[in-house]
């Protein structure tokens, strides 16, 4: 069994920050392979399903993002898995929008969700970093990971959420650099990004059990 994460701020009001692209990977996985609804449990909302032949259990926690690492380190004790069958999907600011980087273990680079989740599990879990890019500016950063995506984000951001859920078997099966691959041959990053703060498209409206916070 494999436990899914997906890192970002729970309620409607975060639902499309870019600091959110790991729930909106989650999403994407949830619905392309069938999963069960979306219901409470683990300090998050979770989702019960198979990626091929593999059962797996998907988690947004609900603690907010900094608090993330209670929520899955409650899940793979109740299952009793090992560190290294959770898959922690994420919001990368030191990779263009846009581009994937996965890999097992590593350090929390600044991320206060990862840095968490070490601190409850250890280091040696699957890391599947969503480039978002950077503003430029270290004291611009907070403002921007917590701004919506941009109208001009769409037409790389769809692509990969949709290329990271249809193929995710190949992660699971033949390994992160065929996964990687394949997901940057479907979903190529742009060649340029310019910066946007603005809302781009209505909020998605999420299950009712996802909208405690």
């Amino acid at each position: 069994m494999h436990l899914l994460v997906g890192l970002g701020n729970p309620g409607t009001r975060y639902a499309y920050n870019r600091h959110n692209i790991g729930f909106m990977a989650l999403d994407d996985i949830v619905e392309r392979h069938g999963f069960q609804p979306w219901r409470k449990g683990f300090q998050g909302q979770v989702a019960e399903g198979r990626v091929g032949d593999k059962p797996a259990l998907a988690l947004k926690p609900q603690t907010f993002m900094n608090e993330s690492g209670r929520a899955v380190g409650t899940a793979l004790h109740f299952y009793k898995l090992k560190s290294c069958q959770a898959i922690v999907f994420y919001d990368e600011l030191d990779l263009a929008p846009g581009r994937i980087r996965a890999k097992l273990g590593g350090g929390a680079g600044g991320h206060n969700g990862i840095r968490s989740i070490d601190a409850h599990i250890g280091k040696d879990y699957w890391r599947v970093r969503l480039g978002i890019g950077h503003p430029g500016q270290k004291h611009l950063v907070a403002s921007y990971v917590l701004n919506d995506f941009a109208k001009a984000d769409e037409g790389w951001l769809d692509p990969l959420l949709e290329a990271v859920a249809s193929e995710l078997p190949i992660l699971l099966n033949d390994g992160h650099e065929a996964y990687m691959s394949k997901v940057a041959h479907l979903a190529p990053a742009p060649k340029s990004q310019t910066v946007q703060h603005r809302r781009s498209r209505p909020l998605p409206n999420p299950p009712k059990a996802a909208r405690s916070s």
